[in-house]
């Protein structure tokens, strides 16, 4: 994580234009990188895409509210700290946004000071706590910091391609992944042509294998015409 002098990056997720241009030049003026998503689905994809430094999240959005956003983000093992900033005010809905995953909650109207003043809270928090957070999708478990791989008590032996491929389907477990958008990640490759190359499908049976060299359920799943999926068992 980073401090606000090093550009620390947020995510704001709210669909009022008057409020987007006031945070945009609230923290800006603070010397945050700010970066806006006008509805839940979007707001979710950049923040699985892009992982910021905070989040901050309206409730009532279109497609997916923010209670929808948070509750993804952290079932997916991203740990941004992230602020609930929305109209419900009742103890009821705090305590919703809270159990939900969000670390704090702030009613609309609010005090500006009081809302960087949060802001600046919340990314001290989160600087630190130490180390990178473990995924766990199932008994499958990885650590980024150590680049180590554990399903149940077996070590997964991985190449660092390998690694970097069960990496992203576990930040996506349970979303239909394209051969496209995983050659794009993990290859840096964005121009892939399925009929061309089978280099995504060599890797993905490669790395079945070794999820699976225990007797285990099938985790990593073919979804026909489209790719892969990873689902817990």
């Amino acid at each position: 994580m980073h401090t606000a002098a090093h550009l620390a990056t947020i995510l704001v997720v709210e669909d009022c234009p008057e409020l987007i241009s006031l945070l945009r030049q609230l923290l800006g003026n603070q010397g945050y990188e700010v970066r806006f998503a006008t509805d839940g689905e979007s707001g979710l994809a950049s923040a699985l895409e892009d992982e910021a430094d905070l989040l901050i999240l309206d409730i009532g959005l279109p497609y997916r509210n923010g209670l929808e956003i948070v509750q993804e983000l952290r079932r997916r093992g991203v740990t941004a700290p992230t602020l609930m900033l929305t109209a419900l005010g009742g103890v009821a809905d705090r305590v919703s946004g809270l159990e939900a995953g969000a670390d704090d909650y702030m009613v609309k109207p609010f005090d500006t000071d009081e809302l960087v003043a949060r802001v600046r809270a919340l990314l001290r928090r989160a600087a630190t706590q130490p180390g990178v957070p473990r995924l766990c999708v199932g008994d499958v478990v990885l650590d980024p910091l150590t680049r180590r791989g554990f399903r149940g008590q077996r070590e997964l032996v991985l190449t660092q391609r390998e690694f970097s491929l069960l990496e992203f389907f576990m930040k996506n477990a349970g979303r239909p992944l394209t051969r496209r958008a995983i050659a794009n990640r993990v290859w840096n490759q964005t121009q892939i042509d399925p009929d061309e190359t089978n280099i995504v499908d060599v890797y993905v049976a490669y790395l079945r294998k070794k999820l699976d060299a225990g007797g285990e359920s099938p985790m990593l799943q073919t979804v026909r015409g489209v790719g892969y999926v990873l689902r817990a068992c």
